[in-house]
């Protein structure tokens, strides 16, 4: 770990002599080491000189999206805590509907994932979010792959009647879903679009405090405009 570290302070490379002056290491014991980490692809080798190789960047990388990763995570403990709900992170990526990052607790339990959530966009607020930030052939696209099917009875009943709502959708206007997905549920997505990426923050509630929904998605949305600059490079993860 002392040579990667050493070698990433060098970014035009550096010979193995200074290496193992720099880390306090036996000429020897430095060479064995650095031949064992070009191989594996941690650092190479050019003219003498040696450089972090892409092994090294992959772990670099790895880092910092567990750091991204984080600072979400982070903001959704937050939002949960203030708004007194659950609280998730989703992506529409490759094609998928992907829930990357959910913060609940005791108090606030998250809603029980009964029916994959990729397979089911059309039922719940988190879906219907996602798509609705798509344009109409990627809607029938993922519509093509996954077919409406009712859920409960306040389910959607069709393709086209989901492209009808989602057609309504304003533009980063809360998307609320009551008791389509699952009985006893009601739910609230706001949009997060940011350069090509379609994202979404949502909460959901027990159907008794259906009341509060839209005023805590209302919150929600203020909280995510107020701290949206500082998460814009992290919502990609």
């Amino acid at each position: 770990m002392r040579l990667l570290e050493t070698v990433a302070a060098h970014p035009y490379g550096a010979p193995a002599k200074q290496l193992a002056r720099a880390t306090g290491l036996a000429l020897p014991t430095t060479y064995h080491l650095l031949r064992t980490l070009v191989h594996e692809g941690y650092l190479r080798r050019d003219k003498g000189l040696f450089f972090l190789g892409d092994a090294a960047e992959r772990l670099s990388s790895s880092g910092a999206q567990e750091k991204r990763r984080g600072r979400v995570a982070d903001a959704l403990a937050q939002w949960r805590d203030s708004i007194g709900a659950p609280t998730y992170y989703a992506m529409y990526r490759d094609g998928e509907v992907e829930v990357l990052c959910v913060a609940d607790s005791r108090e606030s339990p998250a809603a029980e994932e009964w029916a994959d959530f990729r397979e089911t966009g059309h039922a719940h607020a988190i879906g219907q979010c996602l798509l609705s930030q798509l344009d109409e052939d990627a809607r029938r696209e993922y519509l093509a792959r996954y077919p409406v099917q009712p859920l409960t009875p306040y389910t959607v009943r069709d393709g086209d009647a989901l492209l009808r709502r989602l057609a309504r959708v304003r533009r980063m206007e809360p998307v609320t879903e009551r008791q389509e997905y699952a009985l006893g549920t009601v739910c609230a997505a706001v949009p997060i679009t940011v350069g090509t990426t379609a994202a979404t923050v949502a909460i959901s509630l027990p159907a008794h405090q259906a009341d509060r929904l839209l005023p805590a998605a209302q919150r929600l949305q203020a909280e995510i405009g107020r701290h949206l600059g500082s998460l814009a490079l992290s919502i990609s993860i």
